[in-house]
């Protein structure tokens, strides 16, 4: 939702250290047994750096989380930390659809009222009239169960924004889990490249990046978010690919490895349909808004899909976003390794340019990118049941994380 949309009153507007005058902060409502230790370390040459921690409670309400760890019903807090130093945050309790921003500047987040009650307007990448558009900014999305389980990724599905790194310590005695994300000048690296692939092909890739008013890059946008306000840009990117794959498939079969009990399912193009044996829908032709998101069209779900159904739509849709459908062996959804993702065109190079500037070619560029074939892991999804230290490194990666510029 645009912020011209919404009432922007002063009561709305959560700012640093502002606390709404009836708010009240609530203890012990889903208490862990051990807090996670949550670590930011400071690696940026800009200026200040802010974060904010927000997420749902147990009770599926909006919190914020202090530098103390108490949950705020709603609020935000700043944190000043100097370049080279950290600061860390003790979670004592759950916290689930939860993002950790970072921003070199102070964000603001609207409460707004809705029949499920309060919502909370996050910043937008895409609004120029969003007082955030102008900012460096990115964030890692996490969620915090009761038990001590932990899933934190560093989502680059809407945009690349300010360079974020991950590493996780356990409890169990297992290995230091590690996401190494960006290299530090990757934003303008990969607006380069992109300027690049629009003197070659004639799409717009490079409108995909955000400069702000200095001419600075700041952030580039995924082509499901561009096509938001675009959406005619890439209309027809990716038609002649789409009739290709529907006249191979009329006459060979292909086949989805569900990666479940389903095993095997045989799918086949009948007139203008994708069929599967077993599933309870077929699959018309995707346009190329359905293929960015990978959530309309033929790939969103409904009431009632059966497990093949909803086990097909992430592999169909990442063989569409990686290219792999006219590929050798690419008759087999997911098969080929990921040295053969985006190598054919059309394709979504954002994707391609993401993973190609990631130090471990690991973090989600797209709604489905954990889907693989066995054993092979791109999404860079931390997890673990026995979480101790979650640390964030903001600017540049951890020491541990080696590129070569």
């Amino acid at each position: 939702m645009a912020l011209s949309n919404i009432a922007n009153e002063e009561e709305d507007i959560i700012k640093d250290s502002y606390l709404f005058p009836s708010e009240a902060v609530r203890r012990g409502e889903g208490a862990t047994s051990k807090p996670l230790s949550v670590q930011f370390v400071n690696n940026f040459e800009g200026a200040q750096v802010h974060a904010y921690l927000t997420g749902l409670d147990s009770n599926n309400a909006i919190v914020f989380v202090a530098a103390d760890g108490t949950l705020i019903y709603p609020s935000s807090g700043g944190s000043h930390v100097p370049k080279g130093e950290s600061i860390e945050v003790n979670l004592t309790r759950s916290i689930t659809s939860a993002r950790i921003y970072f921003c070199e500047g102070r964000l603001n987040f609207y409460v707004i009222n809705t029949p499920n009650g309060d919502g909370l307007i996050h910043p937008s990448a895409i609004d120029p009239n969003d007082s955030s558009f102008d900012l460096s900014w990115g964030f890692v999305e996490l969620t915090y169960t009761a038990d001590l389980t932990l899933y934190a990724n560093l989502s680059l599905v809407d945009f690349v924004g300010m360079v974020l790194g991950m590493q996780l310590t356990v409890l169990d005695g297992s290995q230091t889990q590690i996401t190494c994300g960006l290299r530090p000048a990757a934003v303008a690296d990969i607006c380069r490249e992109l300027a690049i692939q629009t003197n070659t092909d004639g799409f717009p890739w490079s409108n995909l990046c955000v400069v702000n008013e200095l001419g600075r890059p700041i952030r580039v946008l995924s082509p499901s978010q561009y096509s938001m306000v675009n959406p005619t840009d890439f209309e027809h990117y990716w038609s002649r690919y789409i009739d290709r794959v529907w006249e191979y498939y009329a006459t060979t079969p292909l086949t989805i490895n569900t990666q479940t009990e389903a095993g095997n399912i045989t799918c086949r193009v009948t007139a203008t349909l994708l069929t599967c044996d077993g599933d309870n829908r077929d699959y018309e032709k995707p346009t190329a808004l359905d293929i960015w998101g990978c959530d309309s069209g033929p790939f969103g779900k409904m009431d009632g899909d059966n497990i093949i159904h909803t086990a097909v739509i992430p592999r169909l849709c990442s063989a569409f976003v990686r290219s792999t459908l006219l590929l050798e062996y690419g008759n087999i959804q997911p098969s080929v390794d990921s040295s053969q993702y985006y190598r054919a065109n059309p394709t979504n190079h954002y994707s391609r340019l993401v993973h190609k500037y990631e130090i471990d070619g690991k973090g989600y560029t797209y709604a489905y990118d954990d889907v693989n074939p066995d054993h092979e892991d791109a999404s860079g999804t931390l997890s673990s049941g026995a979480a101790d230290t979650l640390t964030i490194f903001v600017g540049a990666p951890a020491s541990g994380c080696t590129f070569v510029d």
